[in-house]
């Protein structure tokens, strides 16, 4: 029970630091920015992996997806990572899982908007 306590507290906590610090100053670039020059990183490896058209995406949107997969990755690493009690475990999980977790995730999100046709097609 108290690994559940603890992933969904680490889920919102993550997520409020994302929506102030990420979401909320990419917003505000964006209206003084029309050429979107300075995306978050995650966009950016959207677009430079998977080919995303930055062109056809609700970008608000985008941005809400961005922020609930990365809250939900990083407190499911961190509910892992609780789990166990050797720290070398620990370190291992942390670092292996998160890469892992990471490119599982963002390959989902490529998934969703591949269905929905926003991928360029080289």
């Amino acid at each position: 029970m108290s690994e559940v306590i603890i992933f969904c507290l680490t889920f919102l906590f993550v997520l409020i630091i994302y929506e102030i610090f990420i979401v909320s100053k990419t917003k505000r670039m964006r209206i003084k920015d029309s050429n979107f020059s300075k995306h978050p990183m995650e966009i950016n490896y959207l677009i430079n992996i998977y080919k995303l058209d930055i062109k056809k995406v609700n970008y608000n949107q985008l941005l809400q997806i961005i922020t609930i997969v990365s809250s939900f990755d990083i407190a499911f690493v961190v509910s892992l990572i609780n789990i166990t009690d050797n720290f070398i475990l620990e370190v291992l999980i942390g670092f292996v899982g998160t890469l892992g977790i990471i490119f599982f995730s963002y390959y989902l999100v490529y998934l969703f908007y591949k269905k929905k046709g926003m991928i360029k097609n080289d």
